[in-house]
């Protein structure tokens, strides 16, 4: 099994984007970028006993009598910069919850993998303006990609810090990014520790929905912010 590159080929390598396999199933199981040997670097980190998904993974092949196999995605890459973008899109065609990495690619939250759906907001969305009594959840931190529908609404509708206000609210909608991207209906809200609340809602009518998704409310939720929820005419 080759467990480094010749001197020559690492001089015309330069920056480069690769991928481990598993030869038992053919699954692509970590994406990385580097020069040199960085490639190989990943099977001696798997000689001590550190515990990761991806070391365990490659003892777990190596037991099985198996090689990992190397492949070498991009080369020649003349930045790192470079690197780092392809491999931001590797990760995100393959799939983040499908790897071992422990990071999302550099980049991926404002310029990875999107729907159109998503690209027109970011860059056309309209200001929020409505007559409706909403709340406006800010779930940046509880927010990836490969959520459900279901995780979206736990994840807008869980544990917050707010006031009687709420009681004024009829809807609320989960922000991510600045971007409203789903609205529900508020039906009670219950206490869920100290000062802490949560709503139990449903998914709003369609009509609803139209008028408050995919709307900007950048303006109130400035940078540093440390508030997570806005109330609108309530």
């Amino acid at each position: 099994m080759t467990n480094s590159f010749p001197q020559l080929a690492i001089e015309e390598l330069g920056y480069y984007v690769y991928f481990l396999r598993d030869p038992r199933d053919k699954k692509i199981f970590y994406v990385g970028k580097g020069s040199g040997n960085r490639i190989f670097d990943h099977i001696g980190c798997a000689l001590n006993d550190t515990p990761s998904e991806k070391l365990d993974l490659i003892r777990e092949i190596q037991n099985a009598g198996k090689s990992v196999e190397h492949f070498v995605l991009r080369h020649g890459l003349k930045t790192e910069s470079h690197a780092f973008e392809i491999e931001a899109a590797a990760i995100d065609l393959i799939g983040f919850q499908n790897l071992a990495n422990l990071q999302r690619g550099h980049g991926s939250t404002d310029f990875g993998i999107k729907s159109t759906a998503e690209i027109i907001a970011m860059y056309s969305a309209q200001q929020l303006e409505t007559n409706l009594d909403v709340m406006l959840f800010n779930i940046n931190k509880r927010f990836n990609r490969e959520m459900t529908s279901d995780e979206i609404y736990q994840a807008t509708r869980y544990k917050w810090l707010v006031g009687q206000r709420r009681n004024k609210a009829k809807y609320a909608i989960a922000v991510y990014r600045g971007i409203t991207r789903e609205v529900y209906v508020i039906q009670d809200w219950v206490q869920d520790g100290d000062n802490l609340w949560s709503f139990n809602g449903y998914l709003a009518d369609e009509d609803v929905r139209h008028e408050l998704q995919h709307k900007s409310v950048s303006n109130l939720f400035l940078r540093g912010a440390q508030n997570p929820v806005r109330y609108v005419k309530c």
